[in-house]
C-alpha cells in the first residue's frame, strides 16, 4: 500500500481528482466525512489529509510514502525527499511586491515582510542587498501599507489582491506548482508501485491536456 500525503484545500481537492482519473479512486476521501485518512477499496492506497506545509514534514519522515506539495514549501524548508514530478497544479509566482510609486535607496537596509524567511533572505543574498527581515504569517499585504516594510516576498496568483490594496509586482523570483515528492527510503522499497503513478499521472495529465 503506498501512503499519500495530499493537501487540504482547493489544490488537494485538484490532485485527488487528477489521482482518481488516473485509477487511484478513493470515493470516501471527499464524502461529507471528518475522518483525515482514507484508503481504497483495493487497498492499494491510503490518503492522508494535511496541512499544506505539513505534507513534506510526512514524506521527509517516512509517515508518508509521497505526497503533492507546492514547489515554494521545497525551497523554503528544504526538505530531504526525492522531487519526482512537476504536475503543473496550482500554477503562481514568488515575487517581491511593493506600494505603487515606491522607490529602492539601495544604501539603506531593505525592510522585507514574508512568511518566506529562507526564500527571501537567499534572493536577496544572491543580488547584495543588505535587507531587515520582518517575519509575518498573514496579511503580509498589510506590512508595507501600515509602513512595518518597503516591500514583501509573497505569493502571488492572480494578482487581485496587490491591486486593490495598491502594490504591484517588482520582480518575480520564481514559478511555482505542485510537485510530486516521494520518501527516500520508501522510493527505495516502493518505486516500482511510486514509478507506476507517476507514469498514470503523466498519462492523466496529457488526456486532460488534449481534452
Amino acid at each position: 500500500m503506498l501512503n499519500i500525503a495530499l493537501p487540504k484545500g482547493r489544490l488537494g481537492d485538484q490532485v485527488y481528482r487528477l489521482l482518481a482519473g488516473a485509477g487511484y479512486d478513493c470515493r470516501e476521501a471527499f464524502d461529507e466525512s471528518r475522518k483525515l485518512v482514507f484508503e481504497s477499496e483495493d487497498r492499494s492506497v491510503r490518503y492522508f489529509l494535511v496541512k499544506p506545509s505539513d505534507v513534506a514534514i510526512y514524506v521527509e519522515h517516512g509517515a508518508a510514502d509521497i505526497g503533492i506539495v507546492g514547489k515554494d514549501i521545497l525551497l523554503e524548508s528544504r526538505p530531504d525527499v526525492y522531487e519526482l514530478m512537476d504536475l503543473g497544479l496550482g500554477r503562481c509566482r514568488m515575487c517581491v511586491a511593493a506600494k505603487n510609486g515606491y522607490v529602492d535607496q539601495r544604501d539603506v537596509t531593505l525592510r522585507v515582510a514574508t512568511k518566506f524567511v529562507n526564500i527571501a533572505k537567499r534572493y536577496y543574498a544572491g543580488i547584495g542587498r543588505e535587507i531587515e527581515i520582518i517575519h509575518l504569517n498573514g496579511s503580509i499585504e498589510l506590512a508595507p501599507l501600515l509602513g512595518l516594510s518597503d516591500v514583501i516576498v509573497d505569493i502571488v496568483e492572480s494578482g487581485k489582491t496587490l491591486k486593490e490594496n495598491d502594490l504591484s509586482v517588482r520582480t518575480e523570483i520564481f514559478p511555482i506548482s505542485a510537485r510530486f515528492i516521494a520518501n527516500k527510503a520508501s522510493y527505495q522499497f516502493k518505486g516500482a508501485q511510486v514509478d507506476e503513478m507517476v507514469g498514470r499521472l503523466k498519462a492523466a495529465i496529457e488526456k486532460e491536456a488534449g481534452a
